[in-house]
């Protein structure tokens, strides 16, 4: 195997495993700190690193912000809204169930743009594959038992909002932002750099410096969340679209909830039942039936060295779903 596509797939692996892993450091941070507050650190030690590399790269340009109003969506859609939606999911549900809700990412996607691009694939197998997703949403929140359920219907809401913004932003995007043509490390940094500036303006300091008195949970914030989860996601994703494309990239998604899961279960002790697994599988099966009724492969926007990739559906966690133009 080359070189390079060999790093790729230890990328993949570790991308798999970044991803993952958040959902552990969002519910440890919340302990200490507001979901707003798990947020606004997030996004801000995700967007230092960026801001560095894309400078080195030199891919930021004045011309750009011409398209402010563009990126201003997408930082609310597919970065503020997202993240603060899965760090109050997050921090009222395990860690692994919230893993395993973020597989369907994809599904709520492929409703997004089917309603509103209308160029997904509308047959029995997406049907079928929507419906799977929908089943194994339901074995997860179980809302049939009401107020006496184990799991929060507040928290699966909230997942499932924030899986929806993702939908949202990747039409928003695809429309609009992709016809750009601008490089996507600069389109990440623009939207990291106007999400923390638009959580900074409604977000309550108050206690934030609670976090310190934790120094384990400040790491897993700042490190895991932040620069690996946010900024180190980005510079990962795009190299392994760039050696793999965008398809055999989009397997990506189907780890996370599985990394979930095994950290919850086997490194913290968080309980699990033998219903979320077969929830997750389901899941995840529907996103694989999914992937595989797309007829078309779509084309994303130039990469910052001026060729194009693959255009791939969107999952969570952080990178393609900030921009999409890789996922």
């Amino acid at each position: 195997m080359p070189r390079s596509r060999f790093s790729a797939h230890l990328a993949f692996l570790a991308l798999g495993t970044i991803w993952g892993s958040n959902f552990l450091f969002m519910k440890w941070a919340a302990e200490w700190i507001t979901p707003g507050q798990v947020t606004l650190l997030r996004v801000v030690a995700g967007f230092i690193p960026l801001a560095l590399y894309a400078a080195c790269q030199g891919v930021l340009h004045r011309a750009h912000w011409r398209h402010l109003h563009h990126f201003v969506v997408m930082a609310l859609l597919a970065t503020a809204l997202y993240y603060l939606a899965f760090a109050y999911g997050s921090s009222v549900l395990l860690s692994s169930v919230a893993g395993m809700l973020s597989g369907a990412i994809p599904l709520f996607t492929f409703v997004a743009a089917a309603l509103f691009l209308r160029n997904e694939p509308i047959n029995a197998r997406s049907i079928t594959a929507t419906l799977l997703g929908i089943i194994g949403i339901a074995l997860i929140a179980r809302p049939w038992q009401g107020l006496q359920a184990d799991v929060s219907l507040a928290g699966v809401a909230a997942m499932l909002g924030g899986a929806m913004c993702v939908g949202l932003s990747f039409v928003y995007a695809k429309r609009f932002v992709m016809p750009l043509a601008i490089p996507s490390l600069a389109l990440a940094t623009y939207q990291t750099g106007i999400a923390t500036l638009l959580l900074l303006a409604v977000i309550d300091l108050e206690g934030i410096l609670a976090l310190s008195n934790d120094g384990v949970a400040l790491t897993g914030l700042v490190i895991g969340l932040g620069v690996l989860g946010t900024g180190v996601a980005y510079v990962l994703y795009y190299f392994i679209v760039g050696e793999l494309g965008a398809i055999k990239a989009s397997g990506v998604t189907y780890l996370p909830p599985v990394v979930a899961v095994i950290i919850g279960v086997l490194l913290i002790g968080e309980p699990i039942r033998g219903l979320d697994l077969l929830a997750m599988a389901i899941i995840l099966v529907g996103v694989i039936l999914l992937q595989s009724a797309r007829k078309k492969q779509e084309v994303a926007p130039p990469k910052p060295d001026g060729s194009e990739t693959e255009q791939v559906l969107p999952r969570s966690g952080g990178l393609e779903a900030s921009n999409h133009s890789a996922r």
